[in-house]
């Protein structure tokens, strides 16, 4: 008879409701799932993802950004040494809106992962959904990618694609999309927790799929 999983401590940081933090907050109760979510952190303390995560009966709390009054490294350092207090193995950050510098970065390298909404490096950056509708793309999804200093340049852990339908609205590819970060991001953060994520993607792979309809 098989021991119990072991689990790896997971911190997640958020900005707002928090809709992939429930979702991954939903995977990490199933028994045999080799992450264990032990904190929650945001940098606005209004972010609907403290009260789900409280509900959860995870630990979560605020770590404002403003008294700071633009000192990044200042805040940075305080979310490193609270993820440390928690014994943080992996970081996620989910919906987090605040551009991370190299330092807490270089800090959490190889163990911080990101969820994007499109197919990297197809569309990095904001607006992303009317981006694609825009370009003409035929697939539109989303990425796990490890977190570096580059704005979503990481390497690519897992993607999901969704078709881009005649007709598409920026809100229905949107809600398409968000359906699979649900699915994608746990199972990611399994792999990654299990140590059984596949090596980094070629990029180009992704770019192959994006070319517009002829």
């Amino acid at each position: 008879m098989s021991g119990p999983v072991a689990r790896r401590r997971v911190a997640v940081l958020v900005s707002g409701r928090g809709s992939n933090l429930g979702a991954l907050l939903a995977a990490a109760r199933a028994p045999d799932c080799p992450a264990e979510i032990v904190l929650v952190l945001s940098n606005n303390p209004d972010a609907g993802g403290l009260a789900l995560a409280r509900a959860a009966g995870v630990a979560a709390e605020a770590i404002d950004h403003r008294p700071f009054k633009g000192d990044r490294a200042a805040h940075e350092t305080a979310l490193d040494a609270r993820l440390r207090a928690a014994g943080t193995e992996i970081v996620c950050l989910a919906g987090y809106m605040r551009r991370l510098t190299p330092f807490l970065v270089n800090a959490w390298a190889g163990r911080m992962l990101n969820i994007h909404p499109s197919l990297l490096p197809a569309f990095p950056g904001l607006d992303t959904h009317a981006r694609a509708l825009a370009a003409g793309v035929c697939l539109h999804g989303c990425t796990v990618h490890l977190v570096t200093e580059g704005v979503d340049e990481g390497p690519i852990l897992a993607q999901a694609a969704v078709p881009v339908l005649p007709g598409d609205t920026e809100a229905a590819l949107a809600a398409r999309v968000l359906a699979q970060e649900h699915l994608l991001y746990p199972a990611a953060l399994r792999m990654v927790a299990g140590g059984t994520a596949p090596p980094p993607a070629d990029p180009a792979a992704a770019l192959a799929a994006l070319l517009p309809r002829p």
